[in-house]
Order: C-alpha cells, then structure tokens, then sequence
C-alpha cells in the first residue's frame, strides 16, 4: 500500500512549476488605452415631467378655506373636551374592575365616544395635509398652510394625550 504522505510532495511540486510558466502566453491585466476615459460627456437631456395639478376644494379664497378649517377643528376640539368629564367619571368607576364588568364597558364606551370626536379633527388635519401637499406639489407659498396644520395638530396632540392617560387607568 503507498503512503498518501509520499503523494503529497510531487504533488505540490507539480503545481508549483505551473505557476511559474512564462506569461507570454496570457494577456496582460493592466489597463489597455481603449479602457482610459478621457474627455468630457454630456449628460442626455431626460423628458421633462408633466406635474398635473392637484385640486382641492377651498373654495376661491385660500385664507377664508383655511380660517373655515381651523374654525371646524376648534369647534371639534370644544365638543371633545366637554365629552372628557363624563369620560373621566366613567373610567374612575371602572378603575380597578375586571374586564367584561358593567363599568368596565361603560368606560369603553366612554373612550369611543373621545375617539369619535377625536376624529372630527382629525379629518380637518387631513383636510390641512391634501391642501399643504398640494401647495408642495405645485411649488406654491405653503406658509398659511403650515400655520394653520400647526395648530390643528397641537390640538389633536391634546386629544391624543387625554385618551391616552384615561385608556392607562381602564387597562
């Protein structure tokens, strides 16, 4: 039997001598004068985008549409918070019971009632938001806009902020 160690030797001599063949026989790999890039290329124009118009419906005068909406979010706002004592009773009724219980869905119904009226604004804030990306959109002055987003915003922030601490006190 041969010894495998005795075929290892010859072996990687083998190899070796094949990589020490002359190279003249194989193309170079340095940089040939076709592949350096010299001068300068100009850009191809690409098509120019056709940026339909958003509508939106405000009514003719932007302001007054704004003043409307924010009008509408305030009034929201107003019927939230005076849903909120009512709420709290129910949730401080349910503090502490177990799931299922009376006041336990009392409360629920409570919270679904704020989240009801929670959503009056929220569709005005979603009314801002078409209006503020359609100002956007058409590279328009979107400052009124902004305005007016930012305060319908901090008002659901408000919202959001009750709803969150009374849906702590029922879990």
């Amino acid at each position: 039997m041969i010894d495998r160690k005795h075929l290892v030797f010859p072996f990687a001599a083998l190899l070796v001598a094949g990589c020490a063949a002359s190279s003249d026989r194989y193309p170079s790999l340095a940089v040939r004068d076709v592949e350096r890039a010299e001068g300068t290329f100009d850009p191809v124009p690409g098509p120019q985008l056709d940026v339909p118009e958003v509508e939106v419906d405000v009514g003719p005068d932007l302001g007054a549409g704004l003043t409307s909406l924010v009008a509408d979010a305030q009034a929201a706002h107003t019927a939230f918070t005076d849903a909120v004592p009512a709420a709290e009773r129910s949730v401080r009724a349910a503090s502490g019971s177990s799931i299922g219980s009376d006041s336990w869905a009392a409360a629920q119904v409570a919270l679904a009632d704020l989240d009801s009226a929670r959503s009056n604004a929220a569709i005005v804030l979603g009314e801002l938001d078409t209006l503020y990306t359609a100002a956007t959109v058409q590279a328009e002055d979107a400052t009124a806009i902004v305005e007016a987003r930012n305060t319908v915003i901090a008002l659901v922030s408000e919202e959001d902020s009750v709803l969150e601490r009374l849906r702590a006190q029922v879990r």
